[in-house]
């Protein structure tokens, strides 16, 4: 017994009283403060229900670091969520492989703009079409357009490329070439749509068919949107959404965690990088 005690590295009189079943379970580990830290992870929970404890993790440390608290560690957030029934239902639904050349993340802003649109109905039966641009490296929404009744035609495309180059450098062409990758869709690949993107200054870029994965940037931008805002929010008629989605396209942009930016939302990530 001693010498097995000695090569585990525990004392005799525990491995005694493993060996007579008379040692006692420990039970789960709570600290003290964990009670203190619950109304708060409660309240974002109920805000972000389609958040995982990660990004719950995220907004309850931006809180308590206003609040001049300190944050607290990921694997606590986890266990609190996990005692009480917090934590989001596990994803294992199997996905088909499809094709994926190359790398869609940049080094730097303002090299790669990702551009998709996406689609959700409302209450009342009427359709809601969503295009944007999206930065591949800071992954801010740079500029998006919204309708309903129709489809994103080419001149909603343009208009939100130049938008995109004013918001980004006040002028209405980029100092230097950027490019712009989307689907193989005809607001896209139009050939006034490609001349107007040349006269901007970016270089249209092309998925390959049948691989939206190519252009995984503005397909997660788009799963998130519906997960975390379509899903969730109220959606009576197509008028009413219309207003909400520059609050949401907002709250994304200054709210949203991404793992990829350290947990802090695009803005944030764009502050922290210029200050």
């Amino acid at each position: 017994m001693s010498r097995i005690a000695e090569v585990l590295r525990v004392s005799r009189s525990n491995l005694y009283e493993r060996q007579r079943g008379e040692a006692k379970s420990r039970g789960p580990y709570v600290k003290a403060a964990d009670e203190a830290l619950l109304p708060l992870i409660r309240r974002v929970v109920s805000e972000r229900p389609t958040y995982g404890y990660r990004r719950i993790t995220a907004l309850v440390n931006r809180e308590l670091v206003q609040n001049g608290r300190a944050p607290a560690n990921h694997k606590r957030i986890y266990r609190i969520m996990k005692r009480h029934g917090l934590l989001l239902q596990r994803h294992t639904a199997d996905r088909p492989g499809r094709v994926h050349d190359g790398k869609i993340m940049v080094m730097a802003s303002n090299l790669r703009w990702c551009s998709d649109a996406l689609e959700f109905t409302c209450w009342n039966g009427e359709v809601v079409r969503l295009a944007f641009i999206i930065d591949a490296f800071d992954r801010e929404i740079i500029a998006f357009v919204a309708v309903t009744g129709a489809g994103i035609s080419g001149s909603d495309v343009r208009d939100m490329m130049l938008e995109a180059v004013e918001k980004r450098f006040g002028t209405t062409r980029a100092p230097h070439a950027i490019e712009h990758l989307s689907d193989n869709g005809s607001p896209y690949t139009a050939k006034d749509t490609r001349d107007f993107a040349a006269a901007l200054n970016l270089t249209p870029c092309f998925t390959p068919v049948q691989s939206p994965e190519s252009n995984g940037m503005s397909e997660a931008f788009v799963k998130t949107f519906k997960r975390d805002y379509a899903r969730v929010k109220p959606l009576p008629d197509a008028q009413t959404v219309l207003r909400f989605i520059p609050g949401w396209i907002d709250d994304y942009n200054e709210i949203h965690p991404h793992s990829a930016l350290k947990m802090r939302s695009p803005r944030e990530f764009i502050r922290a990088r210029t200050q």
